[in-house]
């Protein structure tokens, strides 16, 4: 199935990338593809009486892969017996049955559901004393070369390129090893160990030069969060620094992509700079908003020599001269700007994002943490409640996970406090205060919460959000708080969106029946929080369809505080003054417990009233780039429709 998608490849694709590349409209086909694969390899090798030695990944990245292994093997007899396994790393120090082992991973997601034999697969040993590391990672190249070397080797790509725990600056010839992890790295997996300062910095990992002699490497990579670093690795020079960027020189390697991983791909992004284009209205405003941007000029000052040089004289032949493309472009970019997010009432809204009527709407706002909606539109979310719209806001996850210990203490402490206060006996409260102060007096790292502790964490941020809804102007009946199943693990790692998730979405949405709804729409990570909230809205919504008021309803997407829309992209963008953005600013600090040290902080040291704040004023700075209008700040939004 890959292969018969790659040789589809054209010329013109070649041009630019260096490596085989194949992209899937989601991460679920994907990995079925890639499970295909590796199912064939292993029936292959059982038909001639010989072993599969596979070369397997941890992370979010083949999550998809081992469950579609497990349904070949449970529903359609794949066995597993003939399978060889060595993964590609491991933390170190790290116990097995550490909830953020890599051996417990396998595990739970693969080994214990198949019937591969316990002495048949091999994952790095994280209980080595640091003496004995050389000679076990010299042993655990010599099995691989003793068996042949490695069939097929599956991997993943971090942030900054690596493969395996390959960092940058890894040499080509490197081999199995303890190495020190990148900051970067250390960062992006703080989230699983509740905090950086909790985060290995250490770890064993296959060395590049037994990846690269491996007969065939996948590597697959999901969300717009990989796409940087994949155009890198596929289209720019080998390099050390990138460490991805070696497979341009395997003879059999591939890269799996979903849409939002490839989407800066030159061929995804600027096709016309491939093959012949069909230009439609989305593809002339892409191609003209890039090129402005890309010569640091306002649309109406792009020439008909700005467009033959980089690559779009067949626009000009199509719909020229430059001066009528500007004109249109200019005019759509102009009519996404609107101080009137819910409409304008009286007025033509021919060109506006929004219609003028309903005057009063009513609005839902969902808010997959306890902040996203402030954080993402708050100067929206004010401004839709200051122009008389009936505004609900629905916060679809407790968010309690990303509370740190010592506040869930000081609030348990405060209870105990106000009982002696005012004279109020409560043994209940003093037994759950104390069973906290036990729990997490001798909590090790990563270890689940207790209930009482998660219970704790989340009234915190249930009255964080509360006080921002009250600070925009809200009353308690147009505050809701969901608590969706599917977050209520008490870990990371949350379970898949469930029906009783999407029916408690649609009976919010049908008992509301609002004329607009705002969503998170982070494509960033396809399996974090915020993707699974929107998968709830987008069944809800196509679940509700066929009800009457939906036709009144339209679905306005938001980003949250690690990224924007492409300026392309942009439906309706909402200006805001600076005193807006000050409002913005004090409504986001009613979120005490994400101010000064956030748990989960990414790869972003500023805190999020920051991020916010600086994404805001980029929009505004790019839409005065591009010869609009001049504002302090910009909430943007896509509208989706269904």
């Amino acid at each position: 199935m890959l292969k018969s998608k790659i040789d589809k490849a054209t010329g013109f694709e070649k041009r630019f990338e260096n490596i085989n590349t194949v992209v899937f409209e989601n991460s679920n086909e994907a990995s079925k593809a890639v499970a295909q694969e590796i199912a064939t390899l292993i029936q292959a090798k059982q038909k001639v009486n010989s072993p599969c030695i596979l070369g397997l990944a941890t992370g979010s990245s083949p999550k998809g892969l081992y469950a579609e292994l497990v349904r070949l093997h449970k529903e359609e007899g794949l066995s597993f017996k003939n399978v060889i396994s060595f993964n590609l790393d491991e933390y170190y120090p790290m116990e097995p049955n550490s909830i953020n082992s890599y051996v417990r991973f396998m595990k739970e997601l693969l080994f214990d559901h198949v019937d591969i034999l316990p002495e048949n697969y091999h994952v790095p040993d994280g209980l080595l004393t640091k003496e004995q590391i050389a000679d076990y990672c010299h042993d655990y190249e010599a099995k691989i070369e003793a068996l042949g070397g490695i069939d097929l080797q599956i991997l993943g790509i971090g942030g900054n390129g690596h493969i395996g725990f390959n960092e940058s600056g890894s040499l080509q010839n490197s081999k199995t090893r303890l190495v020190a992890l990148d900051h970067i790295t250390r960062v992006a997996a703080s989230k699983d160990f509740s905090g950086l300062s909790n985060t290995p910095r250490t770890a064993i990992t296959l060395g590049v030069k037994k990846i690269m002699e491996a007969k065939q490497v996948i590597l697959m990579a999901w969300g717009e969060g990989k796409a940087n670093i994949i155009k890198k690795s596929v289209e720019d020079e080998v390099t050390n620094q990138i460490p991805a960027s070696f497979l341009q020189e395997h003879n059999n390697a591939i890269f799996v992509l979903d849409k939002e991983a490839s989407s800066k791909l030159t061929r995804i992004n600027r096709p016309w700079l491939v093959e012949k284009v069909i230009w439609t209205d989305k593809l002339i405003r892409k191609a003209v908003l890039g090129l402005a941007l890309d010569l640091k000029k306002p649309i109406l000052m792009l020439t008909d020599a700005d467009y033959i040089e980089n690559g779009m004289s067949d626009l000009l032949a199509d719909s020229g001269p430059a001066y009528d493309i500007n004109i249109k472009i200019f005019n759509k970019l102009q009519n996404t700007i609107t101080g009137w997010p819910g409409g304008k009432p009286n007025a033509d809204d021919s060109n506006r994002p929004e219609r003028a009527e309903p005057a009063r709407k009513r609005v839902l706002i969902f808010s997959p943490h306890p902040d996203d909606d402030i954080i993402s539109m708050g100067g929206t979310f004010m401004r839709l409640q200051e122009q008389g719209h009936e505004v609900h806001v629905a916060y679809q996850t407790s968010g309690n996970i990303a509370v740190a210990d010592d506040e869930a203490l000081r609030f348990a402490r405060f209870v105990i406090d106000y009982n002696e206060k005012f004279g109020i006996k409560s043994e209940a409260a003093e037994n759950i205060y104390q069973k906290a102060v036990t729990f997490l007096t001798n909590k090790k790292n990563s270890e689940i919460d207790i209930p009482e502790v998660r219970y704790i964490k989340g009234l915190i941020r249930k009255g964080e959000a509360r006080a921002t809804s009250h600070f925009v102007g809200l009353t308690d009946d147009q505050i809701h708080f969901m608590e969706l199943p599917f977050y209520e693990t008490g870990t990371i790692e949350k379970k898949p969106i469930g029906q009783e998730d999407i029916q408690l979405t649609m009976d919010l949405i049908e008992k509301i029946k609002p004329h607009q709804i705002y969503a998170a729409g982070d494509l960033a990570d396809p399996h974090g929080t915020h993707k699974v909230c929107l998968d709830a809205i987008f069944e809800a919504v196509k679940a509700l369809k066929p009800k009457s008021f939906m036709n009144d309803c339209w679905l306005w997407l938001y980003r949250g505080a690690w990224q924007e829309w492409g300026i392309d992209e942009v439906e309706m963008a909402v200006p805001m003054s600076p005193d807006q953005v000050l409002a913005k600013r004090h409504g986001i600090f009613k979120h005490q417990s994400q101010k000064d040290g956030v748990v989960f902080q990414g790869t972003d040291a500023r805190e999020f009233w920051q991020r916010a704040e600086d994404r805001n004023a980029e929009t505004a700075a790019l839409y005065q780039q591009l010869g609009l209008a001049t504002y302090a700040a910009m909430e943007a939004f896509v509208r989706w429709h269904y």
